[in-house]
């Protein structure tokens, strides 16, 4: 299993657009992917609802974690989502 800590930099954190974008991104994985807030309980990246209702906001730390064979190349593609102040088409 991989495992990355990012800040949001996203001013709206990861809600709406960015949310979105991130939970389509994990759902394209066949193996676990998982997100969670600082000293908070991982949920499951690919569910939308899960992702929403962890209310992480701009400026916060998320750690991801992937298992599988790409999962590093995975954990790359939502960190630059993540870490990316307006992703594109925003």
């Amino acid at each position: 299993m991989s495992e990355r800590s990012v800040r949001i930099e996203s001013k709206v954190g990861l809600h709406a657009r960015p949310a979105a974008l991130f939970v389509q991104t994990a759902a394209k994985a066949p193996g676990d992917v998982t997100v969670a807030k600082r000293g908070g309980r991982p949920v499951n990246a690919k569910s939308i609802l899960a992702v929403l209702a962890m209310d992480a906001r701009h400026g916060e730390e998320v750690t991801i974690t992937a298992d599988g064979k790409d999962a590093e190349q995975l954990l790359d593609s939502l960190e630059e989502l993540l870490s990316t102040p307006e992703p594109e088409g925003a």
